[in-house]
């Protein structure tokens, strides 16, 4: 008797993206589950202090987002980018209130006494701020170069990472020196898959990182300068 089997076609490099950048989509939401399931997913059965409307309305926008970028992510991956592309305008503006929303969280967090690592919150107000305005930068850019799949994919992921942190945090007792290194391990798994599936990193992956990493001390320096605070307090009022 004689058998055989069918022979397994390799995925390409483009379905390989594909359903990568599908899986950190979903990664990313996990993450946002597991670090804020006790004081807002879960909280009806998870005893915590209440939430204001606006942090309210930040969780849902902010895990709207991670829902969306599933959702798209799928899409392509299903080859329907002409739904696609139409869903990209709704992620525009969504992407436009999570900006808004974060600067407002950071004001508020810093009227609230937020703070970690031993510095006082006007201080600390930096790192909610940068993150916000990393996100802006990132997700603006991959909107702006929506032609070209590749880098777009590949900003929109790296502004959502930015987003990660505060969730991160939370796992780690508030240790936001800590959080930032782990937030870096979505960037170097992306980078991991970029060597593997193509022999070479995305520059912008490169950058990215590089923004990610050096974000940290220079957003400690300037939140420790009198000039920041003095900024910081003016918003806070």
């Amino acid at each position: 008797m004689i058998t055989g089997s069918t022979p397994v076609t390799p995925l390409s490099p483009a379905r390989r993206d594909r359903i990568f950048h599908t899986g950190m989509a979903v990664a990313c939401l996990l993450t946002a589950f597991v670090g804020f399931g006790p004081t807002y997913f879960f909280k009806p059965v998870h005893p915590s202090p209440p939430l204001s409307p606006l942090l309210h309305v930040h969780g849902l926008v902010f895990t709207a987002w991670l829902v969306l970028l599933i959702v798209q992510s799928g899409l392509v991956r299903a080859d329907r980018v002409d739904l696609h592309k139409r869903l990209g305008i709704f992620g525009a503006v969504l992407a436009a209130f999570v900006v808004i929303l974060g600067f407002m969280v950071a004001v508020y967090g810093a009227r609230s006494g937020a703070s970690a690592d031993g510095m006082v919150p006007l201080a600390f107000m930096i790192f909610p701020f940068g993150q916000t305005l990393m996100f802006g930068g990132f997700v603006g850019v991959g909107l702006w170069k929506r032609r070209q799949p590749e880098l777009h994919r590949r900003l929109i992921l790296l502004g959502t990472i930015c987003l990660l942190t505060p969730a991160i945090s939370r796992m780690v007792d508030k240790r936001s020196v800590l959080a930032m290194f782990l937030t870096l391990i979505f960037v170097v798994v992306a980078m991991v898959h970029d060597w593997k599936s193509r022999r070479r990193v995305h520059p912008v992956y490169i950058w990215g990182g590089v923004i990610l990493l050096l974000s940290g001390p220079v957003r400690a320096a300037i939140g420790n300068s009198a000039a920041w605070q003095s900024f910081a307090g003016f918003l806070v009022g």
